[in-house]
């Protein structure tokens, strides 16, 4: 077999969409391979499931764990990503934002041509099916993701947004809009109650072309290099050993994790950190792995009275009854995240943009929903999203199968220390304001007795967690950056036939969750590969 046109490795929420995007054409042959299975299961589609989603590793998360963090008292953290069609965007929160402007202008004054606000925005609207219509330029009412507005009725979400304003903060109708700053409701990907990931947005109303083969639980071991070009994928399904041969382009989809993993296993990455593991170097590229960014995030916690919380609503045999009312009839609490409020706001006066993110949650939240606690209440999720602490993925050891060593390095920096220490400030005061009067008891985290920085900056070390937003690990870089991994075409720096689409491109972390901005890094990826980005600037 002479091999296939494109070969994408990771059916991630870029993957899916690279694979509908580029069978489109009838002419060109493409192969998508994931590790993982169908995700079709009703924990998958039903929003509700997410919290089961997220704490467990199994066949829908690769459930990694980080190498000890130095600035969190030595603790591993927890690390969920998505495994299977649709990868993160099949159990992630469902929480649809695209970032501020600035942080693509950001981008392109790195020197990545393409890459403003205004060269992106269009792609954001090609994927959106927005319930707002096309809301003047800044959204699309046609494309394959469906975002909705929350369900809920809960008084909760209305009083978190009255008590933001009441601490003296904006309020906002839309974080994708005009004003992304202040308090208001997010957007969802959710499409009549059912979660809407890139395997069901794209990749299953493409699965009948005739040039488009799509191959579950294939886990790729090495991208096989000759001559300085990527000709073929090799991978391991069950016990069997396959290999793919790419007549035009290898695409890697893998993700922020796993896409510099297996780049360095098949022997690209800085020489020095491929030989120590056993790996021999095929093309000596120091960036890959490096530059690694996440949300950290604290969760602080408060009992509610008069308020019906994810606890009661789905207790003992109640939670049984959600999942039969969702199943047989496709309604109750099932169709509901319990997070439609929140905030993006900022730590100090004078930036251009806001550097905490709020997420608001009808629920008390521990240890990414391991521990249950038997009590209603409610949560505040506060990130920093633009830290300044860069870590890196690497290899534990030579075996494709094994997991990679993920070394955050978080809060490396004081401010970084600054920005979270102020997180649980913001959150006290909003909590504090007279709309949630109704319906705040005790606050149990951090709870009484943390008050001073120095009290604050230990609970943070000992709770803190990820947000679930890595990024950066094979970096988008102009002609000169010694780190840089691709250029602003995504094509690898050194090796021909291969680029890498997904989160693991963006040289800084957006503010903003990630899920959006990596579906519309694979939209415009597929105009470059098919030649019509230049065409339309041509035009």
């Amino acid at each position: 077999m002479a091999g296939y046109d494109y070969v994408i490795v990771g059916g991630g929420s870029a993957g899916c969409a690279l694979a509908a995007r580029l069978s489109e054409d009838p002419a060109a042959s493409v192969c998508l391979l994931e590790a993982g299975g169908a995700n079709t299961e009703l924990l998958v589609r039903m929003p509700a499931g997410v919290g089961n989603l997220i704490k467990a590793k199994g066949k829908h998360n690769w459930g990694f764990w980080t190498e000890p963090e130095p600035h969190l008292d030595g603790r591993r953290l927890w690390w969920p990503r998505g495994k299977g069609l649709g990868g993160s965007s099949s159990i992630n929160g469902m929480v649809y934002t695209r970032g501020h402007p600035r942080d693509y202008d950001e981008w392109r004054q790195f020197g990545l041509t393409g890459w403003s606000w205004e060269d992106v925005l269009p792609y954001f609207r090609r994927l959106e099916g927005h319930h707002r219509g096309e809301c003047e330029g800044l959204h699309g009412a046609d494309g394959p993701l469906r975002i909705s507005g929350g369900e809920s009725d809960s008084p909760f979400h209305d009083a978190l947004i009255e008590a933001g304003r009441q601490a003296g903060y904006p309020v906002t109708d839309d974080f994708n809009g005009a004003a992304q700053e202040g308090f208001g409701r997010y957007d969802l990907t959710i499409s009549d109650g059912c979660r809407w990931s890139t395997a069901a947005a794209y990749l299953r109303p493409a699965l009948n072309r005739p040039n488009l083969t799509v191959v579950t639980g294939a886990r790729t071991t090495r991208l096989v290099v000759e001559r300085g070009r990527v000709v073929a994928v090799e991978y391991a399904r069950g016990r069997d050993a396959a290999r793919i041969e790419v007549a035009g382009e290898a695409l890697l989809c893998a993700g922020a994790v796993q896409s510099p993993h297996l780049l360095q296993l098949s022997g690209i990455g800085a020489a020095e950190r491929l030989r120590a593991a056993g790996v021999a170097c095929v093309h000596d590229l120091p960036g890959v792995g490096e530059n690694l960014q996440d949300h950290l995030d604290i969760i602080m916690n408060w009992k509610t009275r008069g308020l019906v919380t994810a606890f009661s609503a789905t207790k003992g045999l109640r939670q049984l009854a959600t999942g039969l009312n969702y199943l047989l009839r496709g309604q109750g609490l099932g169709r509901q995240q319990f997070l439609e409020s929140g905030a993006f706001v900022s730590s100090r006066e004078g930036l251009s943009r806001p550097d905490v993110q709020i997420h608001g949650v009808l629920a008390i939240m521990k240890d990414h929903g391991k521990q249950r606690v038997g009590a209603d209440g409610f949560s505040l999720h506060l990130c920093q999203l633009r830290p300044e602490s860069r870590g890196r993925i690497g290899l534990a050891s030579a075996d494709p199968l094994a997991d990679p060593a993920i070394f955050a390095n978080y809060l490396a920096t004081q401010e970084d220390r600054r920005v979270m220490r102020e997180c649980v400030r913001i959150g006290r005061n909003v909590a504090a304001q007279a709309a949630l009067d109704p319906y705040r008891d005790a606050e149990l985290a951090p709870g009484a007795g943390v008050e001073s920085d120095a009290e604050i900056d230990a609970w943070v070390r000992a709770n803190a967690e990820t947000i679930y937003h890595p990024v950066g690990t094979c970096k988008m870089g102009a002609d000169g950056d010694a780190m840089a991994v691709v250029d602003a075409r995504l094509k690898l720096r050194g090796i021909d036939g291969l680029r890498v689409v997904d989160a693991s491109v963006m040289p800084t972390l957006v503010g903003s969750n990630t899920n959006a901005p990596t579906i519309m890094i694979a939209e415009k990826a597929a105009d470059m590969i098919r030649g019509l980005a230049e065409r339309r600037l041509a035009a």
